[in-house]
């Protein structure tokens, strides 16, 4: 399975950039493979975020629950790799976790992971942007 998760990352990695990607804060309209392989990533990294994110808001921040993400709350910033066809990947996202049940975003995050081989997905940066009043008014 760790095979199966390194295999998709990389080839994933390899088709949506090269050296450094910046991602066009436009919402898109219309499928696409990128727009698939992107999706595809945020499902296969979702597990490493949310886990990172609950060791983050609790109890610090939410003392009643964790955070929840899902995957339509995680927008891609940025791609690099450490060179041409290199295998060390690094991943920016921007977040907004939800309080898993009504959805209602409780805060909004930075977070950059680095992905090698093996499979190895390790958090390197994360910049807490906001927090929102939870419950809203």
């Amino acid at each position: 399975m760790k095979k199966i998760l390194l295999v998709f990352i990389l080839s994933l990695a390899l088709i949506t950039s090269f050296q450094t990607r910046t991602v066009s804060l436009s919402e898109s309209t219309q499928d696409s493979n990128e727009l698939r392989l992107q999706d595809m990533l945020m499902l296969m990294l979702t597990p490493y975020i949310e886990t990172d994110l609950a060791n983050y808001y609790y109890p610090k921040i939410l003392k009643d629950f964790t955070p929840h993400v899902t995957p339509w709350k995680i927008e891609l910033i940025e791609t690099k790799r450490n060179h041409f066809r290199g295998f060390k990947m690094q991943i920016t996202f921007e977040i907004e976790p939800t309080d898993g049940g009504q959805y209602i975003p409780v805060g909004k995050d930075r977070m950059t992971y680095e992905i090698s081989a093996g499979p190895e997905v390790k958090l390197i940066n994360h910049t807490h942007l906001k927090t929102y009043k939870y419950p809203p008014e």
